[in-house]
């Protein structure tokens, strides 16, 4: 299965998925194409001097919506990414996709959360739940919908929120735990042991 990754920052979890690849953890994932908005964003520079792998950047132009999202469409294309053969993983991509762009690639959009889903949808999920006095908080890797984090979870990871945190440093620990579970969620995938029955995302071989 063909890999699109979307960033706009310092690409941390891309970095995480695409490490646990070079392991040999997801063998029938095969990384593609690395897309940013924005030209400055870190990760672009980690994906080529360490994975070697091909960049792009489509700058929004004040582009919004389908308008942006159809140059992705035709870059996807170049790459040969399509809805039966690739996976586009948002990791830290800030911008919402279309409905249109939602729908030619139904179930083939992936994106992790930092929070437990439901719960403190949008930015600042970590300090919305510090500010609620929640006690656990954690990530979320789900497929995108048109909502705004509302499409169907496929993976959970819960992370203790302690008396003496900040946002940063519940943030610090939230990261971490989205280093195991993104590239976890892709596998699964790629491996087509996921069904989804509703709201709920079926493991093959989980009881």
């Amino acid at each position: 299965m063909k890999l699109a990754i979307l960033i706009s920052g310092r690409g941390s979890n891309m970095d995480a998925i695409l490490t646990a690849i070079r392991k040999g953890h997801m063998p029938q994932a095969q990384p593609v194409l690395v897309l940013s908005n924005l030209p400055e964003a870190g990760g672009l520079t980690i994906a080529r001097e360490k994975f070697g792998l091909n960049t792009e950047v489509l700058v929004s132009n004040d582009l919004k919506g389908w308008e942006y999202d159809k140059n992705v469409m035709t870059l996807l294309q170049n790459y040969e990414i399509s809805p039966t053969n690739g996976l586009i993983c948002l990791a830290g991509f800030m911008r919402l996709l279309s409905p249109q762009f939602v729908s030619l690639f139904r179930n083939r959009i992936i994106n992790i959360h930092p929070s437990l889903l439901p719960s403190f949808p949008g930015l600042h999920a970590q300090r919305k739940a510090l500010e609620y006095g929640v006690k656990i908080s954690g990530c979320t890797v789900h497929f995108v919908d048109k909502g705004l984090d509302t499409g169907p979870i496929i993976i959970q990871k819960s992370t203790p929120v302690l008396q003496s945190d900040t946002e940063e440093s519940l943030s610090g620990r939230i990261l971490r735990d989205e280093h195991l579970v993104y590239p976890e969620a892709i596998k699964l995938i790629t491996e087509d042991r996921l069904k989804i029955s509703g709201r709920m995302v079926l493991i093959n071989g989980e009881h």
